[in-house]
């Protein structure tokens, strides 16, 4: 298969987070603040074990989501390349 030219790829921004059981509480945050869809179009993919790369649109509504769940998950820094984070 062809690779995708770079105006057609999805952009990604990188953010660093603080907090306890991130694995288990980022999906659910998001799924909780806006569903399944949101979750899906968000499309977080963990990079380390404290770094997630999420979906450039759906940054606004995953920040959101952190700030609404009962857990407490601190965003540190948000980039859009992992060097900017300091890794």
């Amino acid at each position: 298969m062809k690779a995708l030219i770079p105006s057609h790829r999805e952009k990604r921004r990188y953010l660093f987070l603080e907090g306890k059981n991130l694995k288990k509480n980022v999906p659910s945050a998001i799924k909780e603040f806006v569903g399944i869809l949101g979750l899906s179009e968000a499309a977080p993919v963990w990079i380390k074990e404290n770094i997630i790369s999420v979906n450039r649109k759906s940054l606004d509504k995953v920040k959101a989501s952190f700030a609404l769940f009962k857990e407490k998950i601190n965003v540190k820094k948000v980039s859009g390349t992992l060097k900017g984070l300091g890794f």
